[in-house]
């Protein structure tokens, strides 16, 4: 058994809401969309228009500054609506489904050890599933002919009211181990697999072969792949990793065993305005109006977030499920005002990381879980150096001088401390905390960019 690798800063979010370990249904969605903004960097390119005919797995996107990059459709249907925003920019292209769920044909590979890396690369691309590699740095679709140092993937989350990967993967092992076993030709660091040390010996995805297994154990961001790849091996000037999540990997298999494009996975709704949390099985794209019976009437009062709370995307009632993610949270708009706020000293609805409230002192003996929401309860404030931010960060990075190097867009000292090992999700939990209301994984985003811009 791999070291327990214990991280000692962190912080688990008492969300309420969490979804029950059960698939409440099959959803078979009327439209689904394909959005080039779930993708950083991407300049896309539209392979088709509307009224085309597609079927699940023909390319309807393509990567202008990779062309063998395709985006395909999650279903078989037609090509409704191109939907554009200023300057004509692309933001998604919408499919109707004709439900017969028929995927383009591919052919199954017998057997994969018998395989070069460029075959593999081929099907890979040429199969659509090449956008579930995410290269780090910066958080990018990896570069088909940058060979990677090694390949990592988390086989659990620690965000707020994630989905259980044990649950939401114990069906596809067999997928999951035949894209493992793919992606282990592509890098000769091979596939380095991190689990939750607490929860390793009874879960499913320990039988996994051909990876190199690590264990984790403390709070949130422990299940973040960039903080496993920081205590790992870390990212270093001039090298590149390449992350795969559960669902990429499960859906990389099914291309190579069964020859079918299946991007379907079992989706958490959860959250404090959920009212049956649970799970459902769908695929990327997903509309949000598709699963109203878990929200009921209430739109107008829910942010809904495709992906956690922390780092998810707001994308609205009318929004779409992202391509990388398998959890839709449902927050209540904190549009309100409270009078006196923090400063009553019984606010038992309410959670303090910094023990404002008596009742944490309760925690211990009767953990409760909060219907926390989306206020801010005050507003942006001077950046004050302190060690809010180290309390919860388990990198040996100092993410307050990382922020200012990208505020001051001062490249060299972005460098220095750390723009090669983080992306927004790695830092989120600082701006949870933050007293100073900063916007920080806005600031690390934009960063981001510019590296991207001033360095390719």
């Amino acid at each position: 058994m791999s070291n327990i690798i214990q991280l000692k800063k962190g912080l688990n979010i008492p969300l309420s809401g969490e979804a029950a370990l059960k698939v409440k249904k099959v959803v078979s969605p009327d439209i689904v969309a394909v959005c080039p903004t779930d993708f950083r960097g991407l300049v896309p390119k539209l392979l088709v228009r509307e009224g085309d005919a597609v079927l699940a797995g023909t390319p309807v996107l393509a990567d202008k500054k990779s062309p063998d990059v395709v985006f395909a459709s999650p279903v078989s249907g037609t090509v409704v609506e191109v939907v554009r925003g200023e300057k004509r920019k692309l933001l998604a292209v919408k499919i109707k489904s004709d439900g017969r769920k028929v995927s383009e044909k591919f052919s199954p590979v017998e057997d994969i050890e018998k395989m070069d890396a460029a075959q593999i690369k081929d099907i890979l691309l040429k199969g659509g599933v090449w956008p579930f590699i995410v290269q780090r740095p910066y958080g990018i679709i990896a570069n088909p002919e940058i060979a990677p140092k090694a390949v990592f993937v988390s086989a659990f989350s620690t965000a707020p009211l994630a989905a259980d990967a044990d649950f939401a993967f114990a069906g596809e092992i067999a997928y999951i181990q035949a894209a493992v076993s793919a992606l282990g030709r592509l890098s000769e660091g091979g596939v380095h697999m991190s689990f939750n040390a607490d929860t390793y010996a009874k879960s499913p995805l320990r039988n996994i072969q051909g990876v190199k297994t690590h264990l984790f154990k403390g709070a949130h961001p422990a299940g973040n792949v960039g903080v496993q790849i920081h205590h790992i091996c870390p990212i270093r000037k001039g090298q590149v990793a390449w992350t795969v999540s559960l669902a990429g990997l499960a859906a990389i298999g099914k291309l190579l065993v069964k020859g079918v494009y299946d991007v379907s996975r079992n989706v958490a709704i959860c959250g404090p305005m959920a009212l049956t949390p649970c799970y459902i099985n769908a695929p990327a794209g997903l509309c949000i109006d598709e699963i109203q019976e878990h929200y009921g009437n209430m739109a107008e009062s829910i942010r809904f977030i495709s992906g956690d709370a922390l780092s998810g995307r707001n994308v609205g009632m009318h929004g779409y499920l992202g391509f990388y993610d398998n959890q839709i949270t449902l927050l209540r708009e904190g549009d309100d005002y409270e009078m006196f706020g923090w400063m009553k000293p019984f606010r038992f609805n309410q959670y303090s990381t910094s023990h404002t409230y008596f009742h944490w002192l309760l925690e211990k003996v009767c953990p409760m879980r909060y219907d926390l929401d989306t206020n801010l309860h005050g507003g942006e404030r001077a950046f004050v150096v302190s060690d809010v931010y180290g309390k919860v960060f388990p990198m040996n990075l100092f993410p307050v001088y990382l922020a200012k190097a990208c505020l001051a867009q001062d490249i060299d000292k972005m460098e220095k401390y750390g723009i090669y090992e983080v992306i927004e999700e790695d830092i989120a939990l600082c701006e949870y905390v933050d007293p100073s209301k900063i916007n920080i994984q806005a600031i690390i985003s934009d960063g981001i960019d510019l590296m991207l811009k001033e360095m390719a």
